[in-house]
């Protein structure tokens, strides 16, 4: 059977689904693979060394399983084969049209946003390797639109105090923003509604704001806010962001819309030549000042919208992302054939459409359709 890899079509990408050592892994186990012209170029892999890895270079791939990095567009769901497998980031509740398109041809559809969070699923989580990268870029992007210092630094001119940064989200990407901000020097802070992330956030060199509301949840996650405990953490945190020189906050909820942390009051009250840096930007903003791809300055605080950034870092994130595409499919396939491990809850859970129906109560709730149940037919392959 056959492996297709994608060129990825969302403008500015750089990343790439696999690259060549997985490629040639894949070809070792039996898998034929095809990969489409110029799909790595932008990580700096190249046709060649796909085709020194074993792989067919062509224009247009198709394959029994499709793997790339972002969503497919419509017109891409059409040159899919029909029954075949497809892997992206998809957040389906998002991308209600394409669903349907790929539940239309009855492919097999999966998406990295639903990978349940446990602790076996790990080395497949490209949602928390790709927050790595973007966690680190986005404290590089501060650096850079930040007109100051970040570390002390003392000279015959006169002493410059360190930054105060102020990261909100303590999750994998926040926690590489903690760590990078303190390796630049700068007094960090950080902030999270689960209890937990109070030591973790210690542990990667932050003090950690304690606020009266937690929202902790089992498994050591996060419940949603009502919006009248939304209204106090805001107002608990205005003193906060207000004494910060820069704010990064990095709130995601995958294939939801990015809780707003950060108001338009808030921004107002920093002071003038302050930063904020929002790597949410892609799913709404966690600042209400912020607009994605952009730089806005309120009251001459800058905000900016940090999009994609793992694409700012194509080869390292490809490296990670191409990983976790590895570790995944095996559970789908091996030697060559397609044979998904229907009795493993990794394999059920990123699962969101199968033989024509849709297997995600959620999506399938949004599009008005009859939900499939995996569950009650982990025992076998459904049809």
């Amino acid at each position: 059977m056959k492996i297709a890899l994608h060129r990825e079509s969302r403008v500015g990408e750089t990343r790439v689904a696999l690259t060549p050592d997985v490629v040639g892994a894949f070809v070792r186990d039996g898998w034929t693979v095809e990969v489409a012209a110029g799909a790595g170029e932008r990580a700096h892999f190249s046709d060649q060394s796909y085709l020194d890895a074993g792989a067919a270079v062509v224009g247009a791939p198709a394959g029994d399983v499709n793997v790339r990095v972002n969503a497919p567009t419509l017109d891409e769901v059409a040159l899919l084969p029909e029954g075949s497998l497809h892997l992206s980031f998809l957040s389906p509740l998002l991308q209600l049209e394409v669903v349907a398109a790929l539940n239309e041809r009855r492919i097999t559809a999966l998406s990295f946003d639903l990978l349940p969070r446990i602790s076996r699923a790990q080395y497949m989580d490209a949602l928390s390797s790709q927050a790595t990268v973007s966690g680190y870029r986005a404290v590089l992007a501060a650096a850079s639109h930040f007109d100051r210092f970040f570390p002390l630094l003392t000279t015959a001119a006169g002493t410059i105090r360190p930054a105060r940064v102020l990261v909100m989200g303590v999750g994998v990407a926040g926690l590489q923003a903690i760590a990078t901000a303190k390796r630049l020097g700068a007094k960090v802070r950080a902030y999270d509604v689960r209890s937990a992330a109070k030591e973790e956030a210690e542990s990667a060199g932050a003090t950690f704001v304690v606020l009266a509301l937690t929202a902790d949840a089992a498994g050591g996650y996060a419940r949603e806010l009502s919006d009248d405990e939304r209204r106090t953490q805001q107002a608990a945190l205005a003193g906060e962001v207000a004494q910060s020189d820069v704010v990064i906050t990095t709130a995601a909820v995958p294939g939801r819309r990015a809780p707003i942390l950060v108001t338009t009051a808030m921004v107002e009250a920093m002071s003038e030549g302050s930063l904020i840096v929002d790597m949410a930007a892609d799913g709404g903003g966690n600042c209400e000042v912020t607009r994605a791809g952009e730089v806005v300055e309120r009251n001459g605080v800058r905000v900016v919208g940090l999009t994609n950034p793992p694409a700012e870092m194509g080869a390292h994130a490809s490296f990670l992302y191409a990983n976790n595409v590895a570790k995944l499919l095996s559970l789908f396939g091996h030697g060559g054939e397609v044979a998904p491990a229907w009795d493993d809850e990794i394999v059920r859970g990123v699962t969101f459409a199968h033989g024509g129906q849709i297997t995600h109560a959620p999506t399938a709730e949004a599009l008005g359709v009859e939900y499939r149940d995996l569950n009650a037919e982990s025992k076998e392959s459904p049809s």
